[in-house]
């Protein structure tokens, strides 16, 4: 994983005034809460009681604050939930009356949901000062990390350079997943000459196609697909995050 520290340098401000205006809402499933709607709501799937959601949001909030580690964040966290139950497996009633075992508090989870929250925190204030800055940098290039844990379809997209203002940023700009790492540099024309490389245009590259979103439920939504013009392979965001975290927002 990217050292989140220190990308907490790039545009705290933004970052955590982004995670602070979120409203809050209990969901069940992850893709209750589909894509856009992150933008403005915070959630932890199978949180169903305020004080734990508000213990998890605080949390996150302090860690965004202050750059604080996982391993720093998970040691102030996990007593507090363990002590209040919202822990290890347990059989747990979901919102249509059903019982059903679930996996609540772990370390894995709290890793993703660290992950993904300072991850999509700190993009959005990268975004935002991208975009301040487009009259100078108008070029945008994704990176992927490339190493022996970045997703293939995320090396592939490395090295891509479209303007800000393509429509492949609404739905490519990282992250991409759970636990993405990927980025975007911001390119002036002397960065482009310097590289000796000339911005592309994803017209004809963009479609959108149907994607199964979970197998319990069954339900298939759109995702937007990206289609290599060399190699005709087809590279998507993971379901539920065919979207630019940031798009939008103009009041962060």
């Amino acid at each position: 994983m990217i050292e989140l520290k220190g990308l907490f340098k790039l545009a705290p401000a933004a970052a955590i005034k982004y995670f602070r205006r979120k409203g809050q809402t209990f969901t069940w499933d992850w893709y209750e809460l589909w894509q856009d709607a992150h933008k403005k709501t915070f959630t932890v799937a199978k949180v169903m009681r305020e004080d734990i959601l508000k213990d998890i949001r605080s949390a996150l909030d302090k860690a965004l604050s202050e750059g604080k580690t996982f391993s720093e964040f998970q040691k102030e966290l996990k007593p507090t939930l363990q002590k209040k139950g919202w822990w290890g497996e347990q059989i747990v009633v979901d919102t249509q009356g059903n019982a059903e075992k679930v996996q609540l508090g772990s370390m894995y989870r709290l890793k993703t949901i660290y992950a993904v929250n300072m991850q999509t925190s700190y993009m959005t204030g990268r975004y935002k000062t991208q975009m301040d800055n487009v009259d100078n940098r108008p070029y945008w290039e994704y990176v992927a990390v490339l190493d022996n844990r970045t997703r293939p379809e995320h090396a592939q997209l490395h090295g891509l350079i479209y303007r800000y203002d393509d429509p492949f940023w609404a739905s490519f700009y990282p992250p991409n997943g759970w636990r993405c790492r990927c980025r975007v540099n911001a390119l002036s024309d002397y960065n482009l000459k310097k590289k000796d490389a000339k911005p592309g245009n994803s017209t004809g590259t963009l479609s959108q196609e149907m994607r199964l979103v979970s197998k319990k439920s069954g339900e298939y939504k759109p995702v937007t697909v990206y289609t290599d013009p060399l190699t005709g392979k087809k590279i998507a965001p993971d379901v539920g995050w065919s979207h630019n975290p940031a798009s939008g927002l103009n009041d962060i």
